[in-house]
C-alpha cells in the first residue's frame, strides 16, 4: 500500500496545537497515517509572537529542526536564536519555549520520541 509509506504535506489535515499562539501544525509521520511506533514527525508553521508557553514533556523527547526564519529558543535555562539548519533538543520533562523572531513565518520539523499525538495529559505548562 504506496499511501503507507508517502505523505504529501497538503493532504495532511491542519491543527493549533495547545498553549502555542499563532502555530500551525500538521503531523505528517505518526502511528494513524504510516503506522511509526516510536517517533512523530510534525511540520510546524509559527508567526512572529509569543509561540510556545513554557511547557514540557515528562515522557518523551523532542527535536526541532529549523527550516526557514528565524527563532528563539528556550531550554533548561539556556537561550539561542537559531536560523535554517540548526536544531535544538529538549530532553524528557525539561521545561522549554520556541517562538518565531522573524517577520516572516517560521517553518519547523518536529520529531518526537515516543510519539505525542498532542495528548494534553502528556504536557505540562508551567
Amino acid at each position: 500500500m504506496e499511501t503507507r509509506y508517502f505523505v504529501r504535506v497538503d493532504e495532511v489535515p491542519a491543527y493549533n496545537p495547545k498553549n502555542h499562539v499563532g502555530t500551525m501544525n500538521r503531523r505528517l509521520i505518526g502511528p494513524d497515517n504510516v503506522g511509526a511506533h516510536n517517533l512523530e514527525v510534525v511540520l510546524g508553521v509559527i508567526q512572529k509572537g509569543p509561540g510556545a508557553l513554557p511547557h514540557a514533556h515528562p515522557n518523551l523527547e523532542q527535536v526541532c529542526y529549523l527550516l526557514e526564519g528565524r527563532a528563539r529558543v528556550e531550554v533548561a535555562g539556556y537561550t539561542r536564536e537559531i536560523g535554517p539548519g540548526d536544531c535544538c533538543f529538549f530532553p524528557p520533562g525539561e521545561p522549554h519555549r520556541f517562538a518565531a523572531v522573524s517577520e516572516e513565518p517560521v517553518k519547523v520539523l518536529v520529531i518526537y520520541s515516543p510519539p505525542y499525538l498532542e495528548n494534553s495529559e502528556k504536557t505540562s505548562r508551567l
